[in-house]
């Protein structure tokens, strides 16, 4: 397959050489982005070979910009999309001997204090609302989910463990990482997710976002008759191929697992459980109710449900909520991370459902984000192959270790959490 363009930014004075002295726009945002990274223990070596940032030792993360007009430039169009565009286009890197992540860990620790209190104030200035174009109505949720999950399967099929659970592993902390395999973290975040929502046989089971079928596959071995709904074919068709191979070994599997082409707002009848991974962050708050009111409708009286979700500080999800960044531009549109405080008030304004449990396990997502970033770049040969582009290589890798670094500084977390409807409801 072969791949649009992503759309970059590009700075004026490269785009309209007319306009070259609007270039002056890079000078401006030099000594600002120079005062943001002393605020940081990183080092940065410019073309010249002089160094800015927060540390001069020659063993702290460093970063090398390659193009600093160029950078400067679009982080002055746009600070919170033109420093992941600027890697993405090569304006910058991490240096030899440094990892990605690594680099980025300093900043994402200080996300709440990089910005000196008077740059702070601008904020409203350059921050862009989020596109209407990406709202998850009907329609959008369509055009969202495609736009990430049918890229490709050979794409996510390349970086996965066998179990092709594209969500954070569960590992066992009283065991060294090194001995734990990912597909068995995964195997064990499924289960976890599957024991919260008190999943057995006879259980009737609703999975929003089917994934490619592990966790339906789960369900039903624990004796479960599953309703797994999806928006994505690429998904859709794989997860059926998985459920028939597993079928071969189990027969009779097959016919307790649907999978459905469905949005969660058409689905009808009663369950036992809800199980949900990873998903809500698709939703969208302006849906938040819609879609909470909609596991409360579902639920048989006394059920439960279990969801997955990423999740942010209540300060931070208020800070960004109205916000257009790097990661709703290019990986995920319409995308929104909840905090566990706006879960529990929308649940409480608008549902029966109730919180009654929560595991957090931020950390472990961080290790699962290492082990995919390692294993993409080990396979981008056979990823290109499919016709994915340097600039794609390098936009995924930036995605991958922008989100590792964010857990590992518990900027944003993931937890299981446990809802449920009164057996009276």
């Amino acid at each position: 397959m072969t791949t649009a363009a992503p759309q970059l930014d590009q700075p004026v004075c490269l785009r309209r050489p007319a306009l070259r002295p609007l270039c002056v726009r890079a000078h401006i945002a030099r000594p600002i982005v120079t005062k943001v990274l002393g605020r940081a223990p990183v080092r940065v070596t410019m073309p010249d070979g002089t160094t800015l940032g927060g540390a001069h030792d020659a063993d702290a993360p460093t970063l090398q910009i390659l193009h600093p007009t160029a950078l400067f430039e679009r982080m002055a169009h746009h600070p919170k999309i033109g420093f992941g565009e600027g890697y993405m286009a090569g304006d910058w890197s991490a240096a030899p001997g440094t990892d990605l992540a690594d680099a980025l860990l300093p900043f994402a620790q200080r996300m709440t204090s990089l910005v000196p209190p008077g740059l702070a104030k601008m904020r409203r200035v350059v921050d862009r609302r989020i596109p209407r174009a990406t709202r998850n109505t009907l329609f959008g949720s369509r055009k969202n989910i495609e736009a990430h999950y049918d890229l490709s399967n050979d794409l996510f099929t390349a970086f996965l463990d066998e179990s092709l659970s594209y969500s954070s592993a569960l590992f066992d902390r009283s065991r060294p990482l090194a001995e734990q395999s990912l597909e068995e973290a995964q195997h064990a975040k499924i289960e976890s997710v599957l024991d919260m929502a008190d999943v057995t046989h006879g259980s009737r089971v609703l999975e929003i976002g089917t994934g490619w079928g592990s966790l339906a596959i789960a369900a039903a071995r624990r004796g479960a008759t599953v309703t797994s709904i999806t928006l994505s074919h690429e998904q859709a068709e794989l997860a059926r191929e998985r459920i028939a191979a597993a079928d071969v070994e189990e027969p009779g599997l097959a016919q307790r697992i649907e999978v459905r082409l469905q949005d969660y707002r058409e689905v009808s009848g009663q369950f036992d459980a809800i199980v949900s991974v990873e998903m809500i962050e698709a939703v969208g708050e302006e849906y938040w109710p819609t879609y909470f009111r909609a596991l409360d409708d579902l639920l048989a009286p006394g059920g439960v449900a279990a969801i997955q979700s990423i999740l942010m500080s209540h300060e931070r999800y208020q800070a960004t909520r109205n916000s257009f960044g790097w990661i709703q531009k290019h990986i995920f549109p319409g995308g929104l991370i909840p905090s566990t405080q706006a879960i529990e008030e929308t649940t409480s304004q608008h549902t029966s459902l109730r919180v009654t449990a929560t595991h957090r396990f931020g950390r472990d997502y961080a290790e699962t984000l290492r082990r995919w970033r390692r294993t993409f770049l080990q396979e981008w040969p056979q990823i290109a192959a499919s016709g994915f582009d340097e600039t794609f290589r390098r936009k995924w890798e930036f995605y991958l270790a922008y989100c590792e670094a964010g857990f590992s500084a518990d900027y944003i977390d993931v937890a299981q959490i446990r809802f449920e409807r009164p057996a009276h409801a």
